[in-house]
């Protein structure tokens, strides 16, 4: 069974910085993506940032601007994603997603419970 735990959300003022976590397990995929997609409210999903398991390299939704870097621990299953320069308008739910055989987030499999993240302006 895979299973995303998401932890690291939280308050913070305008111009801050999280790093949000995924510990992951359970998968048996040999090839996949995981990353961050988000909901903010009255707003639809969107994808935030991925990498995968074939070259590791990193996508990023437009919005981030170099102010997001997603990274892995492979040692301790766990996906990381570092944000700064954080603006009010990041406040929302933000997701560990995973999707099976694929380069890119498009449609994610798997769902983490998600974590608020609140930018205060």
């Amino acid at each position: 069974e895979v299973q995303l735990v998401e932890s690291g959300g939280g308050l913070v003022q305008a111009g801050g910085s999280l790093r949000l976590s995924c510990a992951a397990s359970g998968f048996t995929f040999d090839d996949y993506a995981i990353g961050w997609f988000r909901q903010a409210p009255g707003k639809e999903r969107e994808g935030v940032a991925c990498m995968n398991s074939a070259d590791n390299m990193e996508y990023y939704g437009d919005f981030v601007k170099g102010r997001f870097s997603i990274s892995s621990d492979d040692a301790k299953n766990t996906v990381y994603l570092q944000m700064n320069s954080l603006k009010p308008e990041d406040t929302a739910v933000y997701y560990c997603v995973v999707e099976a055989g694929v380069k890119i987030l498009i449609r994610p499999d798997y769902w983490g419970q998600g974590t608020q993240v609140t930018v205060s302006s």
